[in-house]
């Protein structure tokens, strides 16, 4: 599966096998970990929570809209879920397409994409408290934040 949600680690060579291609002349891969320090916070560890069905919905819906503007472009996206500590993998995108500079527009377009419509949320726990916080919290369909009772089970 290309769009998949995970609470295991990722490993970044699985999801770039996925978009290897023999006419790509270019793969990109964003991958996104997590930072200790967060506007001048120190972050002590993440919890990332998920509507998985939904999430893996939307991730499918952002390959489909890169390959519609990028037509030879394969896309593969893993995104993990659960407790995770400074330096863990979150998020890994990989892009393939024919030039790199396709390849490269489309992989930032994912990762803006993901944090407009996919329904993860992120707890940040530092040393004097804790927030949920993310772009993503603020939808039509959650207006108020992270909706109770939502996980990634």
């Amino acid at each position: 599966m290309n769009f998949e949600i995970t609470d295991k680690p990722i490993i970044t060579q699985d999801i770039i096998n996925k978009v290897v291609d023999r006419n790509a002349g270019a793969v990109t891969t964003f991958i996104g970990t997590v930072r200790e320090l967060t506007k001048g916070k120190k972050t002590l560890f993440l919890i990332y929570e998920a509507y998985e069905k939904m999430a893996v919905k939307q991730l499918s819906r952002i390959g489909d809209e890169i390959i519609e503007k990028w037509p030879n472009a394969k896309v593969a996206i893993t995104h993990r879920v659960g407790k995770l500590e400074i330096t863990d993998i979150a998020v890994v995108i990989a892009v393939s397409t024919p030039h790199r500079k396709d390849a490269y527009d489309a992989n930032e377009y994912a990762i803006e994409r993901i944090k407009q419509i996919v329904p993860i949320w992120k707890k940040e726990h530092w040393e004097d408290g804790e927030t949920w916080v993310g772009n993503q919290l603020e939808t039509e369909q959650y207006p108020t934040g992270k909706p109770e009772g939502v996980s990634h089970d």
